[in-house]
């Protein structure tokens, strides 16, 4: 359940805990190719003065492509996330609260989800940190061992 009830809160804070499938219409538009479903877990609790406190985490598994051999890879996507909701018309243009809006019955962590995921996604991603791309020459995997544009370049200044 990623949507809380107002009137649960009253208690203390609430588990929330769920997945949602990667063709969710929440990814929509995203530009992450989601491998599995995003599993989410954390609490909410009253912050006060209409405000709500989501502190959790989520996983998931992504594949993407290294920006320098442009080979495709899978990895995992781990972040703890610590979320303000809030329906105060004081705080609806600050970019680290997630608005509320009337009527005001209950929390849902999705938005904050979509946003948080698509913050953690590696814009430029490698398939590993000592990657060393394709020949600008020939278009080679470097990864795999030098390309032949390499001996030519050796040979031909050696005359």
């Amino acid at each position: 359940m990623l949507q809380v009830d107002l009137r649960e809160l009253r208690r203390g804070p609430v588990p929330v805990s769920g997945q949602v499938a990667p063709d969710d219409p929440l990814f929509d538009g995203l530009n992450v190719a989601l491998l599995g479903p995003v599993k989410v877990e954390g609490d909410i609790e009253s912050a006060g003065h209409g405000g709500y406190y989501w502190h959790g985490q989520f996983e998931g598994r992504v594949r993407m492509v290294c920006r320098r051999c442009l080979t495709e890879f899978e990895t995992g996507v781990d972040k703890a996330v610590e979320v303000l909701f809030s329906a105060d018309p004081e705080l609806q243009d600050d970019p680290s609260v997630y608005p509320l809006t009337d009527p005001l019955t209950h929390v849902d962590v999705r938005p904050a989800l979509r946003e948080e995921l698509a913050l953690e996604v590696n814009a430029f991603p490698l398939c590993r940190e000592d990657c060393r791309g394709l020949c600008p020459r020939c278009g080679a995997d470097l990864n795999t061992g030098p390309c032949g544009c390499s001996d030519l370049e050796a040979n031909a200044s050696s005359q």
